[in-house]
């Protein structure tokens, strides 16, 4: 005898099988994208020239993007923030003496990094605004800490004045000195598009906050393969 299946239950079923070819159908259709883009942050100027688009008349935007700016890795060789061009990023500012948000943010970004290892598009950056401690080999010992490869995932060091100007008035998070050895330093993860524009804020010590940007970057990178398909 065949047993039957309550209503309720079915429904639930039905929503649960339906959900991918729905989500899919919302991300692409007919070859068309349908989902929406991530916004941009900071600040943007509208320029005096424009596109048509279906016969209206968009003018362009110029929007806020980081600054180049050179740093030394975990290897004590130079890596400036221009050769990750064309990468999405994500990036945090951190300290290795701070075990208390480490321990949280690092197990969480850790479980992000698991996710997309090995995927070439994605970079994560961790930039030290304690650069007289944290020296190379420090950042390396702490990399291997985390079991991670350090050609995905960087941990940055430079001059403090240098970081801390560049978290936030390009960054727009916190990050400064208190006195020695003790800093505040902002828990966000910032997402970064290829054209290194912000594109996401995210707590970096929330599990639904990561769940979130993992969803998220899945969407960034459907923005970029589209740039790159549309260049060839």
């Amino acid at each position: 005898m065949i047993k039957k299946i309550p209503f309720k239950k079915l429904i639930i079923l039905v929503a649960i099988l339906a959900l991918p070819g729905f989500l899919y159908y919302l991300l692409q259709a007919k070859g068309k994208n349908r989902y929406k883009p991530l916004p941009i942050y900071g600040p943007k100027t509208v320029l005096a020239t424009y596109q048509k688009k279906r016969g209206k008349i968009i003018p362009d935007t110029l929007y806020h993007t980081i600054k180049p700016i050179d740093f030394i890795n975990q290897d004590g060789a130079f890596l400036a923030f221009a050769d990750l061009k064309r990468k999405i990023i994500i990036v945090n500012f951190f300290y290795t003496r701070n075990q208390n948000l480490n321990a949280t943010l690092n197990k969480r970004l850790k479980s992000l990094y698991d996710e997309y290892k090995g995927n070439k598009i994605i970079k994560f950056v961790s930039i030290t605004v304690d650069s007289q401690f944290d020296k190379p080999v420090v950042l390396k010992q702490y990399a291997r800490s985390l079991k991670i490869d350090t050609k995905q995932w960087y941990f940055l060091t430079g001059d403090n004045a240098q970081v801390f100007d560049l978290a936030k008035n390009q960054f727009y998070v916190n990050a400064h000195k208190v006195k020695d050895g003790d800093f505040i330093v902002s828990e966000k993860l910032i997402l970064l598009d290829a054209e290194h524009r912000i594109r996401g804020y995210y707590d970096g010590t929330s599990v639904s906050a990561i769940l979130q940007l993992s969803d998220e970057l899945k969407v960034q990178i459907t923005e970029e393969l589209r740039k790159i398909k549309a260049e060839n």
